[in-house]
């Protein structure tokens, strides 16, 4: 299975910002062959990055997209318009979850509308601090997983990458803290338990878990050793080239 890593700019870059960024670090990044890159620009980005983009060294994600193929849907972008653009989608982020009250069945919706699309989605699901706090941990993840994949046919399940991105360690947030490799294990074995329990143990170790959480150069190495986690979804360290173009190397040292 390939390491992932995938980098969230979220509203960040002006579109010409972009640009050049993503020029400077196709520039110093090699092509790799068991490390799967991945950048998620701004959705008024995607289209002039994904003619600039080398498709052998990396990958165009959406940071999110609506799952009706059109209508009257103000403001919103649909999987049938990325198609061709992007190969995955970020789906389900905390931020979509908890600023934009996104609930699970939408969720399910989106997962469904870009697998219809052949577009990967990055189904994230995480708790907060009060619900880790209160030891609802496991439930939280059982709902959000289980919900989000509720549409998804046994046949699809090749095309599902899973992100544990808990909400107390993403460094948006004002209680951040690190998560410690035990902490992402546990969760990690429970996701693919209820995988497992509920569409059978060889899909379970088929699908990708990624871990997101204020992922840096320092600790990217530490938490890609975590028994079964297969990549990382980065925010903050993804905008930093230099940080950035470490974290990929560290993947590659973790593959060797």
């Amino acid at each position: 299975m390939k390491t992932y890593i995938v980098g969230n700019w979220k509203l960040n870059f002006t579109v010409g910002e972009a640009s050049i960024y993503l020029h400077k670090l196709l520039k110093k990044m090699p092509n790799y062959r068991d490390v799967e890159v991945v950048v998620a620009p701004s959705t008024i980005a995607l289209q002039p990055l994904s003619l600039q983009v080398d498709r052998h060294k990396m990958k165009l994600s959406a940071q999110d997209a609506f799952y009706r193929d059109y209508g009257a849907f103000t403001g919103e972008t649909s999987f049938s318009q990325l198609r061709g653009i992007v190969d995955f989608c970020i789906v389900g982020h905390s931020e979509r979850r908890y600023i934009f009250g996104e609930n699970d069945k939408m969720v399910a919706k989106k997962v469904a509308a870009a697998i219809r699309h052949k577009i990967t989605p990055i189904l994230c699901i995480g708790e907060t601090e009060s619900e880790r706090a209160f030891g609802e941990t496991a439930d939280v993840i059982r709902d959000q997983l289980i919900g989000g994949l509720s549409e998804v046919a046994d046949d699809d399940f090749d095309n599902v990458i899973i992100a544990y991105e808990p909400v107390w360690a993403i460094s948006s947030t004002k209680a951040a803290k690190l998560a410690t490799p035990d902490e992402i294990a546990e969760v990690v074995e429970l996701i693919r338990q209820t995988l497992a329990d509920t569409y059978g143990a060889e899909l379970a170790e088929k699908v990708p878990v990624l871990f997101g959480g204020s992922v840096n150069k320092a600790n990217a190495g530490a938490y890609l050793t975590v028994p079964g986690v297969n990549g990382l979804l980065i925010g903050g360290a993804s905008l930093i080239l230099d940080e950035f173009v470490d974290i990929l190397e560290v993947a590659k040292r973790v593959r060797q």
